[in-house]
């Protein structure tokens, strides 16, 4: 099994001008890196089974959960619950880049909220 990195990871666009890259792709885990430019933001969703954790390596993300905003700078991360309503963003000029990991797998298991 190869070292997972960005390099050898599965890429994908979503939002249109964002990037994410599958690490761990299994049918219990899922490790993603996203890179998300300045301005951008996903659609407030929720996942149904799948929890979420967040974790910034580059950047500020703000991350609305539930109603609520939380600022998450480098070395920090978030833990979201199944069935809570949430979205990411990039509201500063410098770059985000991040890691999701979902447990079970969140594809599939998504509708906007």
């Amino acid at each position: 099994m190869p070292v997972a990195s960005i390099e050898n990871g599965k890429h994908y666009v979503w939002g249109g001008n964002c990037d994410g890259w599958h690490l761990v792709a299994s049918s219990n885990l899922s490790v993603i890196q996203e890179r998300v430019p300045s301005g951008a933001s996903e659609v407030r969703h929720l996942h149904n089974k799948a929890e979420q954790f967040f974790y910034v390596l580059r950047g500020i993300a703000t991350l609305e959960v539930a109603g609520t905003n939380y600022v998450l700078r480098p070395n920090e991360g978030f833990h979201i619950s199944a069935g809570v309503p949430h979205t990411l963003s990039n509201e500063h000029e410098k770059m985000l880049e991040f890691l999701v990991v979902s447990t079970p797998p969140s594809h599939g298991d998504r509708e906007n909220a």
